[in-house]
């Protein structure tokens, strides 16, 4: 679970992170990570929409993409704000395949 200072909660942090941010996809999630303060804490935001799958499954990837994603936080440089959008392949992914693609995209783009 990630801590509230760690987490996008407003949709105009979204909107400027996936239109301003560096952008990597993978096979089952898209990364998008963008700078907004220095001083802060690293945040996460997560888009899964409908098709993705039920409810079930798209509360399941992002539990899944929130585990991946606060056992990363320590390796995360301050104040980078990251989108991950789930594709609809992610729902039949596992965990340790989702992982991977995940982290290979924040390896790349928001590791100090």
């Amino acid at each position: 679970m990630l801590a509230k200072p760690n987490r996008l909660t407003r949709g105009s942090d979204y909107k400027a992170t996936v239109r301003r941010g560096a952008r990597c996809a993978g096979t089952h999630a898209v990364t998008y990570v963008g700078s907004v303060d220095e001083d802060g804490p690293a945040r996460f935001g997560f888009i899964v929409s409908k098709q993705v799958g039920s409810a079930v499954t798209r509360n399941t990837v992002r539990r899944r993409l929130k585990a991946v994603c606060a056992e990363a936080l320590p390796s995360v440089r301050g104040g980078a704000s990251v989108v991950i959008r789930a594709l609809p392949s992610s729902a039949t992914a596992d965990y340790a395949s989702l992982r991977s693609d995940v982290l290979r995209c924040l390896q790349r783009k928001a590791f100090v």
